[in-house]
């Protein structure tokens, strides 16, 4: 096994992963929806397994040794490989699916060139850095929004690389049961929990320093209600965009 597949980066903040980031069904049908009738779908980037289908026949690539030992005994059959080098032979599936993944490719064109070549439908679950880093969490530690617009790709980059033919926006819902950083958009308290960090790639890979600070300045806010005169209408919504989308393509001529 290969160093650069060793040293994930999942290998150092996947601990307790699968605890926090449980499918919310919201998100599963859409993507399931999106996957059309394909019969075979490869799941590259598929950490604990959380969104793969069970009525389809599934394989899963996962690069990280601490996610792949948190899969259920019943999750599909994975192999250890990074996306930039699936170890597959052309057009080996019907589909190939990418849930809130590419922003960790370290290669994402080769690891986007390479879902092109072993699967005609390419279903990406992802996010837009611009809409993401106007959620209010981002005015206490703007260090996120920097590290989300260094490593995440626009959306229109996702929609060249996979032959895009549709973007469908997912509004997070109040109750998301997949907890993401973005998730607890109606609850900031959450945020002051260090078990509800460990659902969130941002909040555990950011400057610590930054971190602490942004989350002294949040409990400041609850507790004298300047968060909720200044957020407070958000209670009100039942969902909200913070920038995650779904996009589909297919191969072209």
């Amino acid at each position: 096994m290969s160093s650069a597949v060793d040293n994930h980066a999942y290998d150092a903040i996947g601990t307790g992963y699968a605890r926090r980031r449980q499918p919310d069904p919201r998100f599963a049908s859409s993507l399931y929806a999106a996957l059309g009738d394909a019969s075979t779908v490869l799941n590259v980037g598929a950490g604990a397994g959380s969104y793969e289908p069970d009525d389809r026949c599934v394989i899963a690539v996962e690069p990280s040794n601490v996610m792949i030992a948190q899969r259920r005994p019943a999750s599909a059959p994975v192999v250890c490989a990074r996306a930039d080098a699936l170890p597959f032979p052309d057009a080996s599936f019907d589909a190939v699916m990418a849930v809130l993944t590419v922003h960790h490719w370290p290669d994402r064109r080769g690891a986007f060139a390479e879902l092109r070549r072993v699967a005609d439908r390419r279903v990406v679950l992802t996010f837009d850095p611009t809409v993401h880093n106007c959620m209010w969490l981002m005015d206490y530690i703007p260090e996120i929004a920097q590290l989300e617009s260094a490593r995440a790709p626009s959306i229109g980059e996702v929609l060249d690389a996979i032959e895009g033919e549709s973007v469908v926006v997912l509004p997070v819902p109040h109750d998301c049961r997949d907890g993401m950083t973005i998730a607890h958009w109606r609850h900031p308290e959450a945020y002051l929990d260090d078990e509800i960090h460990l659902g969130g790639s941002a909040l555990r890979q950011v400057d610590r320093v930054a971190l602490h600070r942004g989350l002294a300045r949040l409990a400041r806010d609850l507790h004298s209600g300047r968060w909720f005169r200044k957020y407070g209408h958000l209670v009100q919504h039942s969902e909200l965009d913070c920038g995650l989308r779904l996009v589909v393509g297919a191969r072209r001529g």
